[in-house]
């Protein structure tokens, strides 16, 4: 990829080089491309992005794609700028962005055959948990609810617990608290991967002599905290007297990261308005057509600090949708809190189609254009359904309900109410502008292929 996009540069800049006349200035950049490649796979190297923990599964693996091609032509800048060589701009224009985009693609393809691979039980990391029961069911769940991560749960250990009367899924191996028999039974097992939760009841002395026992066995040593939905940007390592200490920021956007993110939907909400125009235009018609009633549909939601507004919508239904809503509820095919039904009599014809490629939501960018919204954040919920929140639940409240967001992405009505709940949290404490960027390419990705679980 690097080769391609370095030499493409090199035509797109000076044209096919002339294999007689070697000694023209167009030679030089032959070298350098052949130099560059080899730097940018060097890099790439050098920043992680190969590394088995971040393959398949998040978005560390594309930042480490980005931070080591940034950092290589940022060096190449110092050291053009310092020994005053005259770098053609035009190449590392084109070098550098095409070099990502390609890059970038290649390892989304790549990772489409990982997960295959891994959906047939290959190209993964049987592991063993270490922990007391409720802490290490909960690591289990955790891993086997992300398949696409690499590691598959194949026993736990219980230290305290050697008469087997833990009631987990997975076999229980043992229960020594000694390091000696625990190493032992792992040898056993020959797992390829220890994970050891929070709750693991074993002295510190144990723990590293599980730890250099492990490293001689050539097994990975995972530790698991009991710390469940925090983004790695949040966490710290700092080392003090030989202990790691986890330290955990505070989930609050800073001013910049306000201004990021506002500005990224108003510059967002603005160019999708203006490439939507049209297609506005053409429902706004359809649906005054199609049944008595105005195109727009206005409901009073919950935005950020609690504050109501009106939220915009293709109206979708018949004109006493609301009025009819309780005589339906009991057949309500969503969570405890959130009402959905499939087959719903209120929706009108127009109105079918436009959930099904969610079109009816498209008038919300006027809500992102006037700050009521945001292009992706937690649901904008109910005043009702405020009302049924637990405290812990208030918190999706801190930031903008967003158009859509990570659970809309993850399972949307297929989710409970506490998993719901949980995604939206973790988006609002850990959020990111990658993560948002994310979200929407998905969002567009289960829209466009009208997939279910949107």
């Amino acid at each position: 990829m690097v080769l391609w996009a370095t030499v493409g540069a090199l035509i797109v800049r000076f044209g096919v080089p002339d294999v007689e006349g070697l000694a023209d200035s167009g030679t030089t950049y032959v070298l350098l491309s052949l130099a560059l490649a080899a730097a940018w796979w060097m890099m790439l190297f050098f920043t992680g992005s190969r590394e088995p923990t971040v393959l398949g599964y998040g978005s560390e693996e594309y930042k480490r794609v980005i931070k080591g091609s940034l950092w290589l032509f940022g060096l190449i800048a110092i050291i053009s700028y310092s020994l005053q060589l005259e770098t053609a701009r035009g190449y590392i224009g084109v070098a550098l962005p095409a070099g990502l985009i390609v890059l970038l693609l290649a390892r989304v393809i790549v990772r489409k055959f990982l997960h295959l691979e891994r959906k047939l039980g290959k190209s993964v990391q049987d592991v063993l948990i270490i922990g007391d029961s409720q802490s290490a069911e909960h690591l289990a769940k955790s891993l086997l609810s992300q398949p696409m991560a690499g590691y598959r749960p194949t026993g736990v250990y219980v230290p305290g617990n050697e008469n087997g009367s833990v009631d987990l899924s997975l076999p229980l191996i043992g229960g020594a608290t000694e390091a000696a028999e625990l190493v032992n039974d792992i040898k056993e097992f020959r797992p390829d991967a220890v994970a050891l939760s929070g709750g693991a009841q074993l002295a510190p002395q144990t723990i590293r002599a599980l730890g250099w026992a492990l490293a001689d066995l050539q097994i990975r040593l995972i530790m698991a905290p009991a710390l469940t939905d925090i983004a790695g940007p949040r966490i710290h390592t700092q080392p003090l007297a030989g202990l790691p200490l986890i330290h955990v920021s505070t989930p609050t956007l800073r001013k910049g990261q306000r201004i990021l993110k506002r500005s990224f939907d108003i510059l967002g909400g603005v160019s999708l308005v203006l490439v939507l125009l049209p297609l506005l235009i053409v429902v706004a018609i359809a649906v005054r057509l199609d049944s008595p009633g105005p195109a727009l549909f206005r409901q009073v939601r919950i935005g950020a600090a609690g504050e109501p507004f009106e939220m915009l919508k293709f109206r979708s239904m018949v004109v006493d949708a609301e009025q009819r809503m309780n005589e339906l509820r009991a057949a309500s095919q969503g969570n405890d809190v959130l009402f959905k039904l499939k087959n719903d009599p209120r929706v009108t014809r127009i109105g079918a189609f436009l959930r099904r490629f969610s079109i009816d939501e498209v008038p919300q960018l006027f809500n992102v254009i006037g700050g009521t919204m945001s292009l992706v954040g937690p649901r904008p919920p109910l005043p009702a359904e405020v009302e049924q929140y637990e405290d812990h639940a208030h918190r999706r409240l801190l930031v903008r309900p967003g158009m859509t967001g990570l659970w809309q992405v993850s399972g949307r009505s297929l989710l409970s109410w506490d998993d719901t709940v949980r995604l939206d949290l973790y988006y609002v404490e850990n959020w990111s502008l990658l993560g948002d960027c994310t979200i929407l390419l998905r969002t567009v990705r289960a829209v466009v292929g009208h997939h279910g679980a949107y």
